[in-house]
């Protein structure tokens, strides 16, 4: 008769081959996502997104080490994990209508010389002409966007509870970027987030073109204003 403990040996032999079958499944998945990373940076197009951000996620780790490996810097990663996530949201964002769209922009954008000043939904804009946030908030509030500027994550999730948008568009460095993606996630919204082309605390910088094109999808072209006519595919 066999005993537990004569099948012992067997199970633990069981349990390595499992476990190095996985580990070798991981690195070939791992340099399948390298390749399909380096591909995407090179050209700008990404092939099977879906596949490329659950193997991102699941083996972050692990992926971080072997793009150090071959000279891809976690900027690189950060923004093809955001390049990702506005690929894969793009379609369901465009079905939602316009007023059900929020705008969020960091105070950081501003002019260092801004006079407006914080109240309880963000800094309130004066469109004094020293920034261009002066020029984008009335243009997409007139198509129907919720406009926001705000100092940090708080006021974000305080906006949407109060207004209940079901699309959200961020703007911010990577980090806020990803971390804003993962909130959207939680709070059940679809999101597009734009990195800044230069950051910082102060006068950061974005491409104010990216905004208007991304804001603009899904939007029929009788509902664009004329200003933004430019920006519509």
């Amino acid at each position: 008769m066999t005993s537990v403990f004569d099948l012992y040996p067997h199970l633990i032999s069981l349990i390595g081959e499992i476990t190095v079958l996985f580990v070798l499944g991981c690195l070939i998945c791992g340099l399948i996502l390298l390749f399909l990373t380096i591909y995407a940076i090179r050209t700008g197009n990404l092939l099977f997104p879906r596949f490329m951000r659950a193997g991102l996620i699941f083996l972050e780790g692990m992926m971080r080490g072997l793009f150090k490996l071959v000279g891809v810097e976690d900027q690189e990663f950060l923004r093809i994990m955001v390049t990702l996530q506005n690929t894969l949201n793009r379609k369901a964002f465009m079905v939602i209508p316009i007023p059900q769209r929020a705008v969020f922009i960091p105070q950081c954008l501003r002019s260092g010389a801004c006079p407006a000043h914080l109240h309880e939904e963000g800094l309130n804009c004066r469109s004094c002409g020293l920034c261009q946030i002066g020029v984008a908030k009335p243009l997409l509030e007139k198509m129907g966007y919720k406009f926001f500027i705000v100092p940090g994550s708080s006021f974000i999730k305080r906006m949407v509870k109060r207004y209940r948008p079901k699309a959200i568009i961020g703007i911010g460095c990577l980090i806020e970027i990803k971390e804003g993606t993962e909130m959207a996630g939680q709070l059940n919204l679809i999101s597009m987030g734009i990195v800044t082309t230069r950051d910082g605390c102060v006068e950061t910088a974005v491409n104010w073109d990216e905004v208007y094109q991304i804001a603009l999808l899904g939007v029929s072209r009788t509902d664009i204003p004329q200003e933004l006519e430019k920006y519509s595919s």
